[in-house]
């Protein structure tokens, strides 16, 4: 077995996106052939910029958002299928947070406002779907040298996490299943001694997998082993996954927050290349923490600031049993619109660009349904 495969903690289509400014909810169009329908879709702390909570919670640009965000609760994407509203879709294929439908010769992906954890969808959090949208765009502009990024392509059925930090709240988190005393971990040797929230020696990659719509820890031997990938592939989209998350680390490190975790999706284009697909260090896929406060909290025993979805994961759990109860509180208005904010203050401070809000109350259904059916017109 080769070197990439054993992991330690020192290891030696054309796509056409019509991510429109003025929808919550952008819907790329993926020229996607037939036949692949079904494929499962350090830098120097003086070269920081010095971010604080305070920028995130008091600032006059979260006034300004949240006027717009509690204005758009009432218009929140319902569950009517697009295809009973523009005619050129045939069927859809729903997923946690993206929807495919068929449009004949293109698939046509929706990024919804959906929030989910705990494989269950917790609410719909205005301009998530935007936001995600052209987060994702931002990092595939600036991540071509790692590598190229397509959805034309056949869905490697694994997604790669890679983390820098001991931490999470849920059961397939590094934090979860080391304090419950796992020292082997995706292949992973985890040593004695750490605690919550701690920087690892090296990134690690903990590989998942899909069963029964929930995620399940696999190791790079038996990734290879069951048919999933080749080894070939296995050890090409490892160092990739590597790469890119050292180099998202670097980025954010710049802008004041540290990239603690993410996942990526990558598949096989026709010519044999291997092609990151999904999204990219967004804040529905990524933890991020603010840099300048880090290591004072971590040292005081503190929960680092965060600028992702962990604190409505944690509401969850304080308040119910997300995993095995049936029916699930409603989260508070205010605790969604907080999470919008975070996402929206994410965009911008990575971006360094202004967060275009919708400045109408068409309903959400419906713009995505004009947009849909404007971009399909500009193909045919």
């Amino acid at each position: 077995m080769s070197q990439c495969l054993r992991t330690t903690l020192n290891p030696p289509k054309t796509l056409l996106r019509n991510p429109t400014k003025s929808s919550p909810v952008s819907s790329p169009l993926i020229h996607l052939p037939k036949s692949m329908k079904h494929s499962r879709i350090s830098m120097s702390q003086q070269n920081q910029q010095e971010l604080s909570l305070d920028s995130l919670i008091n600032s006059t640009r979260k006034e300004e958002v949240l006027g717009a965000i509690k204005g758009s609760l009432s218009y929140c994407l319902t569950e009517t299928s697009l295809n009973k509203t523009v005619p050129a879709l045939k069927s859809k294929v729903r997923g946690k947070v993206r929807d495919i439908y068929d449009a004949g010769d293109y698939l046509v992906l929706v990024t919804t406002d959906r929030q989910s954890a705990f494989d269950k969808i917790l609410a719909s959090i205005p301009f998530k779907g935007q936001v995600l949208n052209e987060t994702s765009l931002w990092w595939f502009d600036r991540t071509r040298h790692i590598a190229q990024n397509a959805i034309k392509c056949s869905v490697f059925p694994v997604e790669f996490v890679v983390r820098g930090y001991v931490t999470g709240s849920t059961d397939t988190s590094l934090w979860t299943v080391y304090k419950n005393g796992v020292r082997n971990y995706c292949g992973n040797a985890l040593p004695d001694g750490l605690v919550k929230s701690q920087k690892l020696p090296s990134n690690i990659l903990t590989p998942t997998t899909k069963a029964d719509d929930h995620d399940v820890p696999i190791t790079p031997e038996e990734i290879v082993k069951s048919g999933l990938m080749t080894e070939a592939d296995y050890c090409e989209v490892s160092s990739k996954a590597l790469s890119l998350f050292e180099y998202g680390q670097r980025v954010a490190l710049e802008h004041g927050l540290i990239l603690v975790d993410t996942k990526y999706e990558f598949g096989k284009s026709s010519d044999g290349s291997v092609l990151l697909i999904d999204e990219v260090h967004t804040p529905d896929s990524s933890r991020y923490w603010i840099a300048h406060s880090y290591e004072e909290r971590f040292q005081k025993g503190l929960e680092p600031e965060n600028v992702d979805k962990e604190f409505l994961r944690l509401w969850f759990k304080d308040h119910c049993n997300p995993y095995e109860d049936k029916v699930l509180p409603d989260a508070p208005a205010d605790l969604v619109c907080e999470l919008a904010w975070r996402y929206i203050f994410l965009y911008e401070t990575i971006t360094k660009s202004k967060f275009e809000l919708p400045l109408t109350e068409e309903p959400i259904h419906d713009r995505i349904s004009r947009n849909v059916e404007l971009a399909l017109s500009s193909l045919r």
